[in-house]
């Protein structure tokens, strides 16, 4: 059988150097950002400063025409910013940061180096590793199919 390999930190399954939105840019153009490079949360910063995460799905609920913000309103990523995202040093054990993802219920984890963005681990991350995982175990059993 052959042994699979198990990451261990977060760094080995995170995806690096994410893309980045600045806090004072309008949820059009985070939305923007998000379809041209297919994602699905943006950390937020401010003078490369970490402040924080927007979702997808923050931002459609935003921008939905039942929210009223004020029709006079230009929304903002500091609007709906998620000010307390969890954020984890990259030589954090991935045990660890899917057991507190799965506590809080969350989609994402900001990761840092020396206090710096180095990274971002998402769900799309977590299932990437699972199906490498499930490969290396040999994929499927007979047994697993269904009839």
């Amino acid at each position: 059988m052959i042994k699979p390999h198990l990451p261990v930190h977060v760094k080995s399954v995170m995806t690096p150097f994410p893309y980045t939105v600045e806090i004072t840019q309008t949820l059009e153009e985070a939305r923007e950002l998000m379809a041209e490079h297919d994602l699905r949360h943006l950390p937020v910063s401010e003078d490369e400063e970490l402040l924080g995460v927007v979702s997808d799905r923050d931002i459609k609920w935003a921008l939905d025409p039942v929210v009223d913000f004020g029709a006079d309103k230009r929304l903002k990523v500091e609007d709906i910013l998620r000010k307390d995202p969890y954020v984890v040093d990259l030589n954090t054990n991935l045990e660890v940061v899917l057991e507190e993802m799965i506590k809080r219920k969350i989609g994402s984890v900001l990761v840092t180096k020396n206090g710096r963005l180095a990274g971002i681990f998402t769900t799309s991350d977590a299932c990437a590793a699972y199906l490498k995982l499930l490969r290396e175990l040999g994929g499927t059993h007979p047994d697993d199919e269904v009839a």
